[in-house]
């Protein structure tokens, strides 16, 4: 005789084992947020695989390791401007009256647990993440990566930069020290230049006359709330548009306009996306073992009497530190108020400069009226001008930087300072324009080079003596895959205004900036701006026999 147990409506089922507790969760979680559908939608999206991607990984984790050593370090931090006097084990400064500021970076430095090594991981990760950011933004702007639809992420990635600049300058100021506490004076002089709302500025960045009582906690709390939130809000935007927008990748054999070569999220490059944050972890920590930044103890806490040759902020503020170096003492009276031209100028140019650098993709854009999406990236030398406009810049930048260190280079190479000082006023304004030059010449060159490749073929270093004595080297002939990279580019046409009479004979107004936007289109895409790819037919008649070796 058998019997059959029945379960009424809803009660549990037997139970058959129980899953695993990662698929359980996992369960749990899908059942309340969806993750398997976004898994489904995001961990099988494809990354390029190029060594050129990994400067933005680059940035991301140094901001990450920013983060993380920020935490530790606010434990212990204190931002006050109330004076104490130092009893703490570094003999040479017993008995100084100094900051607190000043007393706890001493005490994080020599008494905290991995203090000091801490200290430095995270000075050191802000200069590459600084420095990533430099070179990932010239490697977008060199292949045209901020051409429609990425022109939003230009600038979340230029803003991400401008922050982390002055995230850097309020970073530094904080221990109260000599050295941070002159460009804090610096800045403040700076500042107080801007006519009508500069002394407005001072007074609500520094908490009254320099020094202020105030300016160690303002800048406390904008270091470690304000500009990093904008900044972790800016890389969140810059990394949903890079998932949104497809990833752009270099010309090849199968790449097109609208698909992606390369590896899923999940699990390739995760796993070496995590393998790599722990490679740059683990470099900025034997920099910062190895060597020193910041030491505070061997400069001092800072009074306004004691100010060395040396003095130089970090690299990335040498921009406009070296233009009000070298920039002459230029004074007007106005209305009973003097205006600062020898400050002020410099940071007019200054600003100028970041503004050119967050619109460019507009002005190319409207200078060659191109609205179509791209997602190929240009070969640097396939683009001359903008090639030339991004050295140029480069260019002006170290020029300004050897000013902002001109007593550095005076005093190690026995120079003089005024002569340093004549060398940057000049090489401002001559310097950026040769390098243009010089590298549109290099660009097109290349272009020639690249043509005589496609027809005839790689040189291979075979000399070979034809039957009537002629000396000729041979030439490989390149692989299909080669030839298309090196023919792949497009070759943009000049805007042109057209006809400026329609068929009655009345003339059409043309605007001004019509006009502007005619010469600057010829500038980038007219003659002398592009060699012509080699066509079909040449290549046909290369390679018939008529002239190829």
């Amino acid at each position: 005789m058998s019997t059959e147990t029945t379960h009424a409506p809803g009660a549990d089922a037997p139970d058959r084992g129980k899953a695993p507790a990662g698929e359980r969760v996992a369960d749990w979680a899908d059942g309340r947020l969806g993750v398997y559908g976004l898994a489904k939608t995001y961990m099988r999206k494809v990354f390029p695989d190029h060594p050129s991607f990994m400067l933005g990984e680059i940035c991301m984790y140094s901001f990450i390791i920013i983060i993380l050593t920020g935490v530790y370090l606010t434990l212990f931090f204190h931002p006050s401007m109330n004076e104490v006097e130092y009893h703490g084990p570094y003999a040479p400064m017993q008995g100084q009256l100094m900051s607190e500021a000043f007393s706890s970076t001493l005490k994080i430095s020599f008494e905290v647990r991995g203090g000091l090594l801490i200290r430095q991981i995270h000075h050191w990760a802000a200069l590459i993440f600084l420095a990533g950011m430099f070179v990932h933004m010239m490697r977008v702007f060199f292949t045209g990566a901020f051409r429609k639809p990425r022109e939003i992420n230009w600038l979340f990635g230029f803003l991400l930069f401008a922050l982390g600049m002055f995230t850097g300058f309020t970073g530094y100021s904080l221990p109260d020290d000599l050295l941070s506490g002159t460009g804090v004076r610096f800045t403040q002089g700076a500042i107080l230049s801007v006519p009508i709302v500069g002394t407005y500025i001072s007074m609500f960045l520094f908490g009254g006359e320099f020094p202020g009582g105030d300016f160690v906690a303002r800048f406390y709390s904008i270091h470690i709330l304000l500009l990093p939130g904008i900044m972790l809000g800016l890389l969140v935007g810059h990394l949903i548009l890079v998932f949104y927008h497809k990833h752009t990748q270099y010309a090849g054999p199968g790449r097109t306009e609208k698909n992606v070569i390369g590896m899923p999220i999940f699990p390739v490059y995760m796993a070496k996306a995590g393998g790599f944050f722990f490679l740059v972890f683990g470099v900025i920590a034997a920099i910062a073992g190895i060597a020193t930044i910041n030491p505070i103890w061997a400069i001092g806490p800072y009074r306004p009497d004691q100010v060395s040759t040396g003095a130089q902020p970090d690299w990335y503020m040498g921009f406009a530190e070296g233009l009000i170096r070298v920039m002459p003492g230029w004074e007007i009276n106005l209305w009973g108020h003097t205006l600062v031209l020898g400050v002020f100028i410099p940071l007019v140019v200054f600003g100028l400069v970041l503004g050119a650098m967050a619109v460019y993709p507009f002005i190319e854009s409207w200078v060659t009226g191109d609205k179509r999406e791209h997602h190929i990236l240009d070969r640097p030398r396939n683009a001359p001008v903008r090639t030339g406009l991004g050295v140029a810049w480069m260019t002006m930048y170290f020029i300004t930087l050897v000013g902002g260190g001109n007593d550095l280079w005076a005093t190690h190479f026995h120079l003089s300072l005024n002569a340093i000082s004549w060398f940057v006023r000049i090489g401002f304004f001559v310097g950026p324009v040769v390098a243009f030059i010089i590298t549109k010449r290099i660009c097109l060159g290349l272009q020639r080079r690249d043509k005589e490749k496609v027809l005839h073929g790689r040189e291979s270093g075979i000399i070979k003596r034809l039957p009537h004595g002629e000396f000729i080297e041979v030439h490989e002939p390149l692989s299909a895959e080669q030839r298309y990279t090196l023919t792949a580019h497009e070759q943009v046409k000049p805007f042109e205004i057209g006809e400026t009479t329609d068929e009655n004979g009345v003339k059409r107004k043309v605007s001004g900036a019509e006009k502007l936007r005619s010469k600057l289109s010829k500038g980038y895409y007219g003659d002398g701006t592009q060699i012509p790819k080699p066509t079909e037919e040449e290549y046909k008649e290369i390679t018939s026999g008529h002239g190829h070796h």
